[in-house]
């Protein structure tokens, strides 16, 4: 019997998704928002920060009402593209599906966020000397290696050839 591409997309999706959510959840319930705490001094810090808006914070909006709201629309709108290449991908293509699945499960963490809270819970916070990363969290991570893995994948294909 052949392997449902479903499930190669939901061990990756899932995990990441319970990974996102619980992270989350234990930087709200011990870090207090905008006090650094010090895990390699210099390097990385925790910090519990939030986003309204989408990455880096663009488009953001602190003046409240529907904001979230609009943001998770858009964060759902920008998976419908993915909808192409999971069709696309052969059933034995586990790098492109494990790749949407890392994509899937963090925008899914994400939009949880912004239908709850209406923003983002961001906590991991790098940054050298002068130079600082905007935080970011589990999601963010896993969106930005599925995309990554996706280009692999992509790349990869022979000319002429779709990865069916």
């Amino acid at each position: 019997m052949k392997k449902a591409k479903w499930r190669t997309v939901a061990f990756w999706g899932l995990p990441t998704l319970a990974l996102d959510l619980g992270s989350k959840a234990l930087a709200q319930a011990n870090l207090n928002p905008w006090e650094p705490l010090a895990v390699i001094p210099g390097f990385f810090n925790l910090i519990l920060t939030y986003n309204s808006g989408g990455a880096f914070s663009v488009l953001a909006d602190d003046g409240g009402g529907v904001q979230g709201l609009k943001m998770a629309a858009l964060a759902a709108l920008s998976l419908l593209p993915f909808i192409y290449f999971y069709v696309q991908a052969g059933r034995g293509d586990r790098l492109r599906l494990g790749s949407l699945g890392l994509i899937w499960g963090g925008a899914l963490g994400n939009i949880h966020d912004r239908l709850r809270w209406g923003k983002v819970v961001d906590f991991l916070d790098f940054y050298w000397g002068g130079l600082h990363w905007p935080a970011f969290n589990v999601a963010d991570t896993a969106i930005c290696l599925g995309a990554g893995l996706l280009a692999l994948s992509i790349l990869k294909e022979k000319p002429g050839k779709g990865a069916g």
